[in-house]
């Protein structure tokens, strides 16, 4: 059993003893911490919290625990019930919440759950913030209320809400889907994608819907982060079935994936270029994304003449960056596209309409306009960690061993070469060191990932 306290939340395997997996105990003691920080930091004895899951299997159970603890702490809970990543943070902004509690474990399989908390602007805690709410879990430092100051708790639902949010967004077009005529098919990996997309692709206008994998289950058709290596049948039901482009999402609705119209994957990474472009040509400015990222947006970004600046891996950073940095649009390469004239997270929802609006008013198919950009090839790469493996001190060595290169050292360790790059971190949420690396060809840039990991292992070794 695994889990792992974190500042941004605690994400773990369900079942085992408490403190070894994600056991209810150790969610009532991190959701009642999380009310008792909400308390404190808005001086209410009844603030409002909202909560929202994902479809896994395990949702539903720790839906009654979190609610039931922030009800006895005194919070009032607004349940949204199975939602978006992206809904439950757009319904704290129009709920005027004090906070939000994501119930998903993002891309990790079934087995996995996790508690994601959000402060009043539907956006994750800072670090200061986590950090306290984790003081707070490992003292069981917090106080129930009385009977006669328990929450309530109400049911409502907001992807309404979320879908006309994206309607209004200006550089949306619904007519120009319409009029495009586009066969659109969605792999939603059985959780609320399934709810969320069909809904928004019929708003958009978009008549003919082959959808994948929708029903809601929580037992995944296949492994459920969004890569390549895990969407070959979907993409040869692309192929079969002749549509012009299908989205992929993880079980949150937060990391968007796109599958060209002959089947071949757009490439993760290039959702957020390709989006950029487009808002980018109407609404001149700058972009963020994090150091794990292609390269592919700085050029894009110059293009238009604007800037780009790179910021530490995690959501919280991108968006912390992107407001220091005026962005017009930003995110992660792992398909996750913010774009603040919605709000400041990633939304798969918002990505697919601004997607299918370009694509639209492009004239192009997916497979050429993919061409338009230029050619980075990524490869992600993992090293399983021990308990006795010093991380840091690994990390130190190997930025010593290239300090004659270009070494950003704000989030592990970047290795910025003249043609190609390589990003060493270890995981915030799972036990591994992440390598990921970036050249003009894939081979190229799986040979630099592998010298990589040779010379990590070398160290580990000794």
């Amino acid at each position: 059993m695994t889990l792992i306290k974190s500042i941004s939340g605690i994400r773990g395997t369900i079942g085992g003893k408490p403190g070894d997996g994600l056991s209810p105990i150790d969610v009532v003691k991190f959701s009642a911490s999380y009310a008792r920080w909400a308390k404190e930091n808005t001086g209410k004895s009844n603030p409002v919290v909202v909560v929202g899951r994902d479809a896994r299997i395990s949702g539903q159970m720790v839906e009654s625990l979190v609610c039931a603890s922030l009800s006895g702490m005194g919070c009032n809970v607004v349940n949204i019930g199975l939602a978006t990543t992206p809904t439950t943070e757009i319904a704290v902004v129009k709920e005027k919440a004090d906070g939000g509690i994501i119930l998903t474990a993002s891309h990790n399989p079934a087995q996995w759950n996790a508690l994601k908390l959000l402060n009043g602007n539907g956006e994750f805690l800072s670090a200061e913030e986590g950090a306290k709410i984790l003081a707070f879990a490992e003292a069981e430092d917090f106080e129930f209320a009385d009977v006669f100051d328990l929450g309530t708790i109400t049911n409502t639902d907001y992807l309404p809400d979320h879908v006309q949010q994206v309607l209004d967004l200006e550089l949306v077009d619904a007519d120009a889907i319409a009029d495009a005529n586009f066969k659109v098919a969605f792999d939603a990996v059985n959780s609320v994608g399934g709810i969320a997309i069909p809904a928004l692709l019929k708003a958009l206008g978009v008549q003919e819907i082959l959808p994948i994998n929708e029903e809601p289950t929580g037992h995944f058709a296949h492994v459920p982060e969004p890569l390549p290596e895990n969407l070959v049948e979907t993409c040869q039901m692309v192929r079969d079935n002749d549509v012009d482009v299908c989205f992929v999402v993880d079980p949150d609705v937060d990391r968007l994936s796109i599958i060209s119209e002959d089947g071949s994957m757009f490439n993760e990474e290039y959702t957020l270029v390709a989006i950029a472009d487009y808002v980018l040509s109407k609404t001149p400015g700058n972009t963020v994304s994090n150091l794990s990222s292609t390269r592919a947006l700085r050029d894009i970004t110059e293009k238009h003449g604007g800037s780009y600046t790179a910021s530490a891996v995690g959501e919280v950073n991108v968006v912390t960056q992107m407001k220091a940095s005026d962005a017009v649009i930003g995110g992660e390469g792992n398909g996750g596209v913010i774009y603040p004239a919605s709000h400041y997270g990633r939304d798969a929802l918002v990505g697919i309409a601004l997607f299918l609006t370009f694509l639209a008013k492009s004239g192009k198919s997916c497979t050429k306009l993919r061409k338009t950009y230029p050619d980075y090839f990524i490869s992600k790469n993992k090293i399983e960690l021990t308990p006795d493996i010093d991380v840091d001190a690994v990390l130190v060595k190997m930025k010593e061993k290239y300090q004659n290169e270009r070494v950003n050292d704000i989030d592990g360790v970047k290795v910025d070469f003249a043609n190609e790059w390589v990003h060493l971190r270890k995981s915030n949420t799972e036990p591994i060191i992440r390598i990921y690396a970036e050249s003009t060809n894939q081979q190229a840039s799986v040979d630099l990932a592998q010298r990589i990991i040779s010379e990590i292992q070398e160290i580990i070794s000794k």
